[in-house]
């Protein structure tokens, strides 16, 4: 039976007048509806995020890092909440969301072991004429301000989590506005923030020494009225993740404020000639196509050099065939449902336009019970959609490349460059791909939709700006204060 889920503003649980429905994107079902802030709320959590402010930038390491470990523990009592809630509205496959609220404990285990640590650093200043009459400087990180966060659909809980355990965990308040199609997860953390809050303050917290109840504010708003937020002058960071046309806008709008963008791409994974075929054609089939390849780091764009081209080409094509498509609560499906028509109508628009340009389907590209079935394409021009564009759905393409040099030049013939996969062992391989690929991160023998929720995460080109991972979001929330003293006034 549905509900309607109110909104956490200023410490309380508050019904707006107006709401939004979200649907089950496999079988069309209406699940719950969710309040839309008005302008007046807007301002309210506005004015109750300046008001936590200082005293939250003043908390302890300790009591910091004693809410996101309370945090921790909570989601893991209701780990099977979160995997229903995620599978319902956006989708996801039941072993993929069981994988994401596992990733999210780490990031929040993380967060709270960071806590305790993110300090500062010494540095000498007599290494140079001017700096001889000077002690030893000091630098220290102070939490910037205010952070909006804006969050996508497709990792409803974990991408929620690299936003809000950092901000925690620097002292900085946050407001997150979760994706209208999968918010239920979010709200879902707003609960068991305020139950952590109230539990770590109760046993730990000092009259100088609490957490604000709105330190965490979660709310959902129309396009018009999230404007409020990200041009308001309270808000110092703009965290965002999502379409690449909404994150340029952003930063146009932004107005002085740090923007942090990831953006996502369209991955490339290199084959060499001394690779592992048979790792190479399972990681790449998985790659590509779990969760429907709705994820900014999917396997997109697969190039092996000639003499291996041939023989990975069939076990590729072996390997998705193996690729099960259907129901997201069927815990052996890999490919669920695209999160909206939208989306299916843009994937098959763009395999047409494949299609009609010479290309040729080597397997999939069909539907199983409106599912669409993962799809591989070989000899697509450089110049469709499938080529240039983020995909974002559970297709892949295969091209033939002379050399390594070849495959490298053709992943970095993209205006993205957030990951890209190398099968190798050969260290001058290795070496060559991290030097000359343009991409935040070069993944060896593993597909480039591998991360790790304590690594910076994070692209170069249109793929965004800043990066994410625990620690480097951190330093991303704060500003770099350096102290010197001059020693005559020791």
């Amino acid at each position: 039976m549905s509900k309607t889920i109110k909104q956490w503003i200023g410490g309380k649980w508050i019904e707006s007048k107006e709401s939004h429905r979200v649907n089950n994107p496999y079988d069309g079902k209406s699940l719950n509806e969710y309040g839309i802030a008005s302008p007046e709320e807007i301002e309210s959590t506005l004015q109750a995020a300046a008001q936590a402010k200082k005293p939250f930038e003043k908390s302890s390491r300790f009591i910091r890092a004693r809410l996101l470990a309370a945090m921790q523990h909570k989601i893991q009592a209701r780990k099977q909440e979160y995997i229903d809630i995620i599978i319902s509205e956006a989708g996801k496959p039941h072993t993929l969301a069981d994988g994401e609220v596992t990733r999210c404990l780490a990031t929040f285990q993380t967060a709270s072991e960071e806590a305790t640590k993110f300090v500062g650093e010494t540095y000498a200043m007599d290494v140079d004429a001017g700096g001889r009459a000077f002690a030893t400087a000091r630098i220290e990180f102070f939490p910037k301000g205010i952070i909006l966060a804006i969050t996508p659909f497709n990792f409803p809980l974990n991408l929620v989590a690299h936003k809000v355990a950092p901000a925690l965990a620097v002292g900085a308040p946050i407001i997150l506005k979760p994706a209208p199609q999968a918010p239920g997860a979010a709200f879902l953390l707003a609960k068991i923030f305020e139950e952590a809050c109230l539990d770590v303050n109760d046993e730990f917290g000092k009259e100088d020494d609490l957490i604000p109840s709105s330190a965490l504010q979660v709310l959902f708003a129309s396009n018009e009225n999230a404007s409020l937020l990200s041009k308001d002058s309270r808000i110092s960071i703009i965290s965002f993740t999502g379409s690449p046309s909404v994150g340029w806008k952003l930063q146009e709008i932004g107005n002085k404020k740090k923007v942090l963008l990831e953006l996502g791409g369209n991955a490339g994974v290199i084959l060499a000639s001394d690779a592992d075929l048979n790792l190479a054609a399972a990681r790449s089939a998985f790659g590509a196509t779990a969760y429907a390849g709705q994820s900014c780091i999917s396997v997109q764009r697969i190039f092996a050099v000639a003499d291996i081209y041939d023989e990975f080409k069939e076990k590729l094509i072996s390997e998705f065939t193996k690729i099960k498509s259907g129901d997201p609560k069927d815990k052996s499906v890999i490919v669920g449902p695209l999160i909206d028509a939208k989306s299916k109508e843009r994937i098959l628009s763009w395999i047409d336009e494949a299609k009609n340009a010479g290309a040729k389907v080597l397997v999939g590209g069909d539907f199983t019970g409106g599912v669409l079935n993962a799809c591989l394409l070989e000899n697509v021009p450089s110049d469709c959609k499938l080529s240039q564009e983020e995909a974002f759905g559970p297709v892949a393409i295969l091209e033939k490349v002379a050399n390594l040099q070849s495959a490298i030049d053709k992943v970095n013939d993209s205006k993205y460059g957030l990951h890209a996969g190398v099968f190798t062992n050969h260290i001058g391989n290795i070496q060559r791909c991290f030097d000359e690929l343009e991409v935040g991160g070069v993944i060896i023998n593993e597909v480039p939709t591998f991360r790790a929720d304590h690594m910076p995460y994070g692209g170069m080109k249109e793929s965004g700006i800043g990066r994410e991972g625990v620690r480097y979001a951190m330093e991303d929330f704060c500003e770099r204060k350096t102290l010197v003293i001059k020693k005559s006034n020791l």
